[in-house]
């Protein structure tokens, strides 16, 4: 693989107190379709017990996956679920949505998980919110020879020449996410071809032979074949690809819209009332 540049995710807390490991591109280009990537892994209970409370939306793609731990997510939409270890969950927010996140309590686990935010074209961020989780079907995986998994979050993979379906579909940006696990010294192989942009963010162990290691984002050359190797440590990467917007965009807190115009409205619509509440 061809790496064109790389970042570190800088500790920041959001929520009510919820320390986290954030990579931010709200310039509209350097992660573009994405915006954002919060890790949040932690043994320690005051780190995120805080959770997140109520809060607005709109012009956005959340989308949260829980590797141990878990949280109860609630919107104005109706859902209430648990997303737990293993799950995922995407809210196309739209022209408003409102939802909270708090922590389940796991004594035992401790809690490691992401939220990614993504951008939304112009022409879908007044459309109406959407939901969908992976609870009812679970996640499809591949696991190759030297047993590297490719945990198929959402959108179409290709490893080691075979194709897998993730659990979600129809991300903004045609946005595709897997979690790719691989024990210490083995390697695997991903076609990425099909998409304009592809991140690694590397959230345990590390690359062999290389300075990367957790917390590390690789913006690489999607032309190539991303071959991943796995330092003596192992190896957990997060690979988020995509089509760029490339429009641009207007950011406020909680609201990505295209002018300051619309982030105002936004923030006058919230204000009244029109994003509902949650029940």
């Amino acid at each position: 693989m061809k790496v064109i540049r790389s970042q570190k995710a800088y500790p920041t807390r959001d929520g009510a107190g919820v320390n986290i490991s954030r990579i931010a591109g709200f310039d509209g280009k350097s992660l573009d379709p994405y915006l954002m990537i919060d890790e949040l892994k932690s043994d320690n209970e005051s780190d995120y017990m805080g959770g997140f409370p109520a809060h607005p939306h709109r012009g956005i793609e959340t989308f949260t996956y829980i590797r141990k731990g878990g949280f109860e997510h609630q919107d104005q939409m109706g859902n209430k679920k648990a997303i737990r270890g293993g799950d995922v969950q995407w809210m196309s927010t739209g022209r408003g949505v409102v939802h909270s996140e708090m922590p389940l309590l796991d004594e035992d686990n401790g809690m490691h998980g992401f939220q990614i935010w993504l951008n939304m074209p112009a022409k879908d961020k007044m459309r109406s919110p959407k939901y969908q989780d992976s609870l009812e079907f679970g996640i499809p995986k591949l696991t190759n020879s030297e047993q590297a998994e490719l945990r198929a979050l959402a959108g179409t993979w290709v490893m080691d020449s075979n194709r897998i379906e993730g659990a979600i579909q129809g991300l903004a940006g045609d946005g595709a996410i897997a979690d790719v696990i691989l024990p210490p010294l083995s390697e695997t192989i991903l076609d990425v071809s099909m998409y304009g942009k592809v991140l690694v963010y590397v959230h345990t162990g590390g690359l062999l032979n290389t300075e990367f290691t957790e917390g590390y984002l690789l913006e690489v050359l999607p032309t190539e074949l991303l071959t991943l190797k796995a330092s003596t440590k192992g190896l957990g990467v997060l690979v988020l690809a995509g089509q760029p917007i490339n429009e641009k965009i207007a950011h406020m807190g909680p609201f990505v819209m295209n002018t300051q115009a619309q982030l105002h409205e936004a923030v006058r619509d919230y204000q009244q009332g029109k994003f509902g509440d949650i029940v």
